[in-house]
């Protein structure tokens, strides 16, 4: 306890954190118990199909990205050859953001890990009078080396991705038997054999450097497990709160830790290799992040480290601006390796107008925008695709909308991705969102010409709402509609049309202009009606007949999705239909059906920190519903109070008095202390350092907030 009060905090959240929550996902992929220092390179879990499978295949020394892959597996063990997998005992297993550890059951081999920025220490404990054999392999296909330097250390590069060598050196606690890949030890070993090792993208020389900088200074496994406990608890202390159930603090902090998993900080003593021109920097004098997916996280990942860490969130962005001048193009994707070609728009768009306008100006804006306009002007939409545009896009860019392939018709067009096709509404949608924020910024920029042409393209939607069925339907490139079943047509994840949900996701992807989606549907009271429909509606057909071609829309309520992002704003619309109490009803039931402090406790694919960063503004009670817009929608706090310590030592603060799990509704609100009768705030008020006060009752007060 003594750390936590030395380093100003008046509790310790940390215990709340727990790894394995998520660790089975419901159809699609798990959380990992990932053992890693926020927002650094060194990342370790076990490599199983999921929390049931009782056995790890291996474990490797680095994770180079979020579910793309692994360098460097090792398999501890005892006998002549190692096992194809290890057996280990669930109830033995601990996770801590900082640390790992298992027991492997056949071979009776504990197996404990703590990892440091690019360094990190396996310490195996063998039976006593048993063979200790450490077995190593690449996971990758490739160029790969393995040189014993002496009896006790090694050099090693493994090939990630086809071109990104990883280079790695380590050494072990006492002199082995080496082999080819494996090192044994005797019978008059210690039972206890440490490897300490670290891993550079620059250089064989830069990984000895970052081992002497991190594990080759005598530091011990305890030292450094300590060191790893007190960065996690600076960051996950950061946020304060009072009242609320162990479950929903468990589950809330649990979603904070998700959220320093990436973007991750490749820069070694001021090198960094990057993907963008295939090239070593030098001379960096500020980090360089990779390892995003901007469509899970321009949404809430972003907007909340604005809040959290605004020097950060800067830095990110500059080293977008830094790929955009390497490559030649602004990336979406951008990981270790380059500019991920996946799924579809150009959010990282609405991630610049969005920081710009929370006043984060430590990046190159000009450059930044120089890198947006021509996305928007000269790359393709087509999903998972990079690269110059093509006569796709020229229909979107004359007429207005992507143009989708008729019901039954061959594809043409060579540059469509043939498992995911042209999703025409989504891509239309997205654009639009992705114009208003090159426009918004070019208002900004003061560059009028551009401000006044992407906002009308930034009304493209419309293009495609079909006002007979009040949704967004898709056209061919002649401007016909095709009729579709906007529930189940697309093929597999509705790709044809949509992108991994169906039209009834699709018809709220107007972030931007909630005023203009709620005169399409002919006002407030018909949008408020088309929301609780879409809590309502039936799927129509048996639930394994929809995840077989919606494997992705998991977490259902009716037609509404929790476990895809494109869902997360819209349980706050209700804010914007004049029923705020509402929007606190069925926030505070997804929280509690969907997000459960257990294994399970994932409606879907996490992300990285795409997922959780929902559950963390949600569960503080509030939520950027347009990133682009520096407000926040309020919702219904889990808590009876929530401080969260900002830049500059200020700390905004929520009192939500008499807030349970039965007082969900919002009776009152002040803001310092004024009353406030609207359901929002700015983003200059919480970084101002103010005081949110609801008064929160059991039944519904459906007159507050009804603007």
């Amino acid at each position: 306890m003594l750390l936590f009060m030395h380093q100003g905090f008046a509790q310790d959240f940390l215990p709340y954190v727990d790894p394995k929550i998520g660790n089975v996902g419901h159809l699609l992929q798990p959380t990992r118990p990932t053992a890693q220092l926020p927002n650094q390179v060194m990342r370790m879990h076990p490599v199983r199909a999921d929390y049931i499978d009782d056995q790890v295949k291996s474990f490797p020394l680095l994770v180079v990205s979020h579910r793309l892959g692994e360098v460097f597996a090792v398999k501890p063990h005892t006998g002549a050859t190692a096992p194809g997998a290890m057996t280990y005992d669930h109830d033995l297993e601990v996770t801590r953001p900082w640390v790992y550890e298992t027991y492997l059951v056949d071979d009776e081999i504990t197996v404990r890990y703590t990892p440091g920025e690019k360094a990190g220490i396996f310490r195996f404990t063998f039976p006593a009078g048993k063979p200790k054999h450490l077995q190593f392999s690449p996971y990758n296909s490739g160029f790969f080396e393995w040189i014993w330097l002496d009896n006790k250390s090694v050099a090693a590069v493994e090939t990630w991705h086809d071109d990104v060598k990883v280079f790695l050196y380590g050494e072990f606690s006492t002199p082995g038997a080496t082999g080819k890949q494996q090192i044994s030890f005797g019978a008059g070993a210690p039972e206890t054999i440490e490897l300490r090792y670290a891993v550079s993208f620059v250089s064989a020389e830069q990984a000895k450097k970052n081992f002497g900088k991190e594990v080759g200074n005598g530091i011990s496994f305890d030292a450094l497990e300590k060191k790893g406990e007190a960065a996690w608890a600076k960051v996950i202390n950061q946020v304060q709160v009072t009242g609320g159930t162990e479950a929903q603090r468990r589950s809330f902090y649990t979603a904070l830790y998700r959220c320093y998993e990436r973007m991750v900080d490749i820069t070694e003593d001021g090198s960094y290799y990057s993907g963008y021109d295939k090239k070593v920097h030098t001379g960096a004098r500020r980090p360089f992040y990779v390892d995003d997916w901007s469509w899970d996280t321009y949404l809430a990942h972003h907007p909340l480290r604005t809040i959290l860490n605004p020097q950060q969130e800067e830095d990110m962005l500059q080293s977008y601006v830094n790929m955009y001048e390497q490559s030649g193009w602004m990336p979406t994707f951008p990981v270790l390796f380059g500019d991920h070609a996946c799924m579809n728009g150009f959010h990282s768009s609405v991630t610049f107008l969005d920081a710009y306008r929370k006043g984060l100006r430590n990046f190159d804006v000009e450059k930044a925008y120089e890198g947006m306009k021509k996305n928007a002007s000269e790359a393709t939409m087509l999903p998972w695709r990079n690269g110059p545009k093509g006569p796709l896009d020229d229909v979107y860019l004359t007429k207005g909308f992507f143009p989708a392939l008729p019901k039954g018709e061959k594809e043409t067009d060579p540059m469509v991705h043939g498992f995911e096709k042209r999703q025409a509404v989504a891509v239309t949608l997205g654009g639009a969102y992705d114009d208003w924020a090159l426009g918004q910024l070019a208002g900004e920029l003061k560059k009028n010409s551009d401000k006044a042409a992407f906002a009308k393209r930034a009304l493209n939607y419309k293009n495609l709402w079909q006002p007979q069925v009040k949704m967004f339907m898709p056209k061919d490139g002649q401007d016909n509609w095709i009729k579709i079943d906007p529930k189940i047509d697309g093929g597999m994840g509705g790709r044809e049309f949509y992108d991994e949900n169906n039209g009834y996701t699709y018809q709220w992807q107007v972030q931007h202009d909630i005023a203009g989606l709620r005169d399409l549907f002919g006002g407030a009271k018909e949008m408020e009606a088309a929301l609780d429909q879409l809590y309502r509606e039936g799927l129509g057909r048996s639930k394994y007949e929809f995840w077989s071609i919606f494997p992705d829309a998991t977490g259902l309520t009716g037609q509404y999705s929790m476990g895809n992002e494109p869902s997360f704003h819209i349980p706050y619309l209700y804010n914007y239909t004049g029923s705020p109490w509402k929007t606190q009803k069925r926030i505070r039931f997804l929280l509690d059906v969907w997000f459960k402090d257990n294994i399970f406790g994932i409606p879907g694919d996490e992300d990285g920190g795409g997922m959780s960063a929902f559950v963390v503004f949600s569960s503080m009670g509030f939520y950027p519903v347009t990133p682009g817009i520096p407000e926040y929608s309020i919702g219904s706090p889990l808590f009876e109070k929530v401080s969260i310590q900002l830049a500059g030592n200020k700390q905004f603060t929520i009192l939500a008095h008499n807030a349970s799990v039965v007082n969900k509704y919002i009776q009152s609100a002040k803001f310092n202390g004024q009353p406030l009768l609207k359901p929002v705030f700015t983003h200059g008020q919480l970084v101002s350092g103010g005081t949110l006060e609801l008064e929160m009752g059991p039944k519904p007060n459906k007159s507050w907030g009804a603007m």
